[in-house]
């Protein structure tokens, strides 16, 4: 009977201010945080300090497990609008790509620049030294192409003019299969930056020497001009996107590698997020490049559309990277 007076006193005294955080979270969760009053939002955490006290209060005295089971869910259901995301799922992802992306990116200039370094410098030896000895593509590409110094000119020329499978089945599938292979390029660069970048920068380096060589083969037989146009077309959006995934992996290989004052361990979780923001929206940039290549590159076969491309994607990138914005007050 003690019990029981205590319960019914103990539920009289609060009740009140738990039906009220109830219809403060019943409001959120149906219309959203935006249908709260500013009264509703001064009032939620103070209630729900309230209603967690109560909790705690109602475990340890052995209360009725119904006052505890409400309790429950009512504190559970309020931590999310107190603690939780204040926005829609949309609302996050226009953020991500309004704000939070572009900003870890510009935010790690440095790693950029390095990482377009190590695909570049890989790019340009393989490029110089199978211009002067075209067995190094073979060192470089190791067969398997019937694109080889084997082939004929006018074969070559014919691979950038719609040779293959132009079906829709076959582009489709052309797409998928591309989209896979550099998305896993770009997740070991990303993944192996933590062994202090090391590994990053022989990946890049290795992904630059067989585009060199790839390159070089073209430019010998005076293709240059027409392979660029070809390359570039999807090659701006996805050499960015595997350098910006090797920017990732540096940030935290530098993390790694000059932690300051922090333990390595911290570092390294501290510089997580950016890099971690920089390598998702590389995924974003990787599926546009495969529907370029399967696709507009198969499909476009004029070389100023494919130039037109290529030079408005690059600028397009760089504004929405590098570009200087206006800082949101908190």
């Amino acid at each position: 009977m003690t019990d029981l007076l205590r319960s019914y006193r103990f539920r009289e005294e609060r009740e009140a201010d738990w039906h009220k955080l109830d219809r403060i979270v019943t409001r959120a969760e149906r219309s959203g945080v935006a249908a709260l009053s500013d009264d509703d939002m001064t009032a939620l955490p103070r209630l729900y300090r309230q209603a967690v006290s109560s909790l705690s209060v109602a475990r340890s005295i052995s209360l009725d497990q119904n006052v505890i089971g409400y309790l429950e869910s009512l504190c559970t259901r309020a931590y999310f609008f107190v603690y939780g995301a204040r926005t829609t799922l949309l609302e996050r992802i226009a953020t991500f790509f309004r704000s939070d992306w572009p900003a870890a990116v510009s935010a790690a200039w440095k790693p950029v620049l390095l990482s377009a370094a190590c695909l570049f410098g890989g790019w340009l030896l393989a490029f110089f030294l199978c211009l002067q000895d075209m067995e190094w593509w073979y060192v470089f590409s190791g067969g398997g192409d019937t694109r080889s110094p084997d082939a004929t000119t006018d074969y070559l020329r014919s691979t950038l003019y719609g040779g293959g499978d132009n079906s829709d089945e076959g582009l489709s599938a052309f797409a998928a299969y591309l989209f896979n292979n550099n998305a896993r390029i770009a997740l070991f660069a990303f993944a192996l930056g933590f062994m202090v970048g090391a590994p990053t920068a022989v990946l890049l380096i290795y992904n630059g020497l067989h585009i060199g060589a790839f390159y070089a083969l073209f430019w010998s037989r005076g293709l240059g001009y027409e392979v660029t146009g070809w390359l570039m077309i999807h090659g701006v959006t996805e050499l960015l996107a595997i350098i910006l995934a090797g920017a990732a992996g540096f940030v935290i290989g530098g993390a790694v590698a000059f932690p300051g004052q922090k333990t390595r361990v911290r570092s390294a979780r501290d510089a997580g997020q950016q890099a971690a923001t920089i390598a998702i929206g590389t995924v974003v940039m990787l599926f546009l490049a495969a529907l370029l290549e399967g696709f507009g590159r198969q499909i476009i076969t004029s070389d100023a559309i494919r130039y037109t491309i290529a030079v408005s994607t690059f600028i397009l990138w760089m504004l929405y990277f590098f570009a200087p914005r206006e800082r949101r007050a908190p």
